[in-house]
């Protein structure tokens, strides 16, 4: 009967439910229910796991404070699509309560679990029912109940497996969506699949291997979100030394490896000593490199050496800062699928385009990295996908730089924000003006089924082409062309004007300038222009004003 878990538990739960998330994504992907190819659930999730497990890997101590740590930042940082962000802040939560122990019994956990579902909800605007949100919530209830009944790890975390079960079959009963599509929520699967992966580690069920974790990933940093100058005043050590130990003396013990570390934590900070009696990884800033290099000596031979100066790098950093011109008041970030997209933005004045879309969400950090690219004080992000937005609000923890967010829900939603952007105009008129622009453009899609199913009132079958708009399938058939047509049908009315197909990577130019033709003549109240969008996935993307 194991009755608390201690934090080298808790690291081999963490990496065992990542292996699992990693070997399910594809069956969480196929639960996906609009039958359109974006299939990214279970992708997202893992994804933002993998994220999460590496700053894990990168946390040279078991004890909770650290590793929590390490579990947040990884997470937020890699968090992609709403499932991978809500996946992000249920992480969040849970280790703002295991943070603060040194061991957990059952009940600190039906808290933690508690702390995670309440941070989920609060991140979600408009909190829906019969999603993972529903998923987690129910399942950390039934956690604080079940904690004051059974204090055995095992068998609590079998009960909340089966009460997480028995939930997640109801989410069809709860999202109608589902329910037509006869599949449980795919983001609800993705977390039972990590809870599962933390029952596995503690039953030791498949466990992951011992050398799981990727020495040489412990040193890839983020320099893009860290690479602001300091005062030289204030760097304590001068050099950064990296180093590999090999072919070790026949003397050397696995003690020593431990000695190591001790005597370089005296030399300065930063210190990384990681390896085993084959192979020793350090890495340590310190004013004694010379001193560093001799006491891996005594265990082996050095090789693969890299010393910095940091002090230079810092006198660079800061030439660099000065040499930039001031930033202006205001920039825009948009997602982008395809190259023809992308141009059309910069033409539009974008002064960056991060390439994502509906099977590529970009993360928090990624939408991070690219507001930091764009030298203003404050930059509008366009994400173009409402699978995206939440990401982009979270991108918001990441930077320092004032971060308004147009919920933009399609590319020509977009174009059209962007269209009523006023660089002489201060940021809240820009804000208005840009969400009411982006009103008043009606969106449609074309692109095909990748499962037999019956939506929204049609029978489809794999590969049949179906035009849809922001919400629903409104047409079908076996001809693109035709459901062009019958798309632009029932999308257009009295007050439209123009309509821009946005053709993708598998349409040739000289069919979308025929199907323009053929529209003018079949829709002579509109005009009708074919322009390259490049986006994957998708035959055609419409814009219709």
């Amino acid at each position: 009967m194991q009755k608390t878990i201690n934090g080298a538990t808790y690291r081999k739960m963490i990496l065992s439910s990542a292996q699992l998330l990693d070997e399910n994504r594809k069956y969480v992907d196929s639960l996906n229910v609009f039958p359109v190819p974006d299939g990214d659930t279970g992708t997202n999730m893992n994804l933002t796991f993998k994220s999460a497990t590496k700053e894990v890997n990168e946390c040279l101590n078991n004890n909770f404070d650290s590793l929590s740590e390490a579990i947040t930042k990884g997470a937020l940082r890699g968090a992609r699509g709403n499932s991978g962000v809500i996946l992000s802040q249920i992480l969040k939560g849970m280790s703002t309560v295991i943070r603060q122990h040194t061991e957990l019994t059952t009940k600190d956990f039906a808290r933690a679990m508690k702390e995670g579902a309440d941070i989920a909800y609060k991140a979600v605007t408009k909190p829906k029912e019969g999603t993972i949100l529903t998923v987690i919530r129910v399942m950390s209830e039934y956690a604080v109940i079940a904690s004051k009944k059974n204090s055995d790890f095992e068998t609590f975390l079998k009960d909340i497996l089966d009460k997480g079960e028995e939930i997640l079959l109801q989410t069809p009963e709860l999202l109608p969506v589902l329910k037509k599509a006869g599949v449980v929520d795919a983001g609800g699967r993705g977390l039972l699949v990590i809870f599962t992966g933390f029952y596995k580690a503690l039953v030791n069920e498949e466990a992951p291997a011992s050398d799981y974790i990727d020495i040489t990933a412990i040193y890839e940093r983020d320099r893009d979100l860290h690479n602001g100058a300091v005062d030289i005043a204030d760097i304590q050590f001068a050099y950064c030394i990296e180093y590999m130990i090999i072919n070790m003396y026949k003397k050397t013990t696995q003690s020593d490896i431990d000695k190591l570390r001790e005597r370089l934590m005296g030399l300065g900070d930063s210190v990384i000593c990681l390896g085993d009696l084959k192979l020793i990884k350090v890495h340590v800033h310190s004013n004694e490199p010379n001193k560093a290099l001799e006491f891996g000596l005594e265990l082996g031979e050095i090789g693969t050496i890299k010393i910095e100066n940091l002090l230079e790098q810092n006198r660079q950093l800061v030439k660099e800062r000065e040499s930039k011109e001031p930033a202006k008041p205001m920039g825009i970030v948009s997602v982008s699928a395809g190259d023809g997209f992308e141009a059309v933005f910069k033409d539009l004045m974008v002064d960056y385009c991060i390439k994502g879309g509906q099977t590529m969400n970009p993360s928090a950090s990624d939408i991070a990295e690219a507001i930091e690219k764009v030298n203003a004080e404050t930059v509008f992000v366009l994400p173009n996908n409402k699978n995206i937005i939440l990401a982009a609000e979270q991108a918001q923890d990441l930077t320092k730089k004032n971060l308004v967010v147009i919920p933009t829900r399609s590319v020509p939603e977009g174009i059209s924000a962007c269209l009523a952007f006023n660089p002489d105009a201060n940021v809240e008129e820009n804000r208005d003006a840009m969400k009411e622009s982006m009103s008043s453009v009606k969106t449609g899609s074309v692109t095909y089924a990748v499962r037999d199913t019956h939506v929204d009132g049609f029978d489809l079958s794999v590969g049949e082409i179906i035009g849809l708009d922001n919400n629903a399938i409104l047409a079908k058939g076996e001809s693109i062309d035709d459901t062009v047509s019958e798309l632009v049908g029932k999308l257009i009315d009295d007050n439209t004007v123009n309509v821009t197909l946005f053709y993708g990577e598998e349409v040739k130019e000289s069919d979308a300038l025929a199907l323009q033709d053929k529209l003018s003549s079949v829709f002579p109240q509109c005009e009708f222009n074919a322009v390259m969008g490049g986006q994957p996935v998708y035959y055609y993307i419409l814009s219709v004003e």
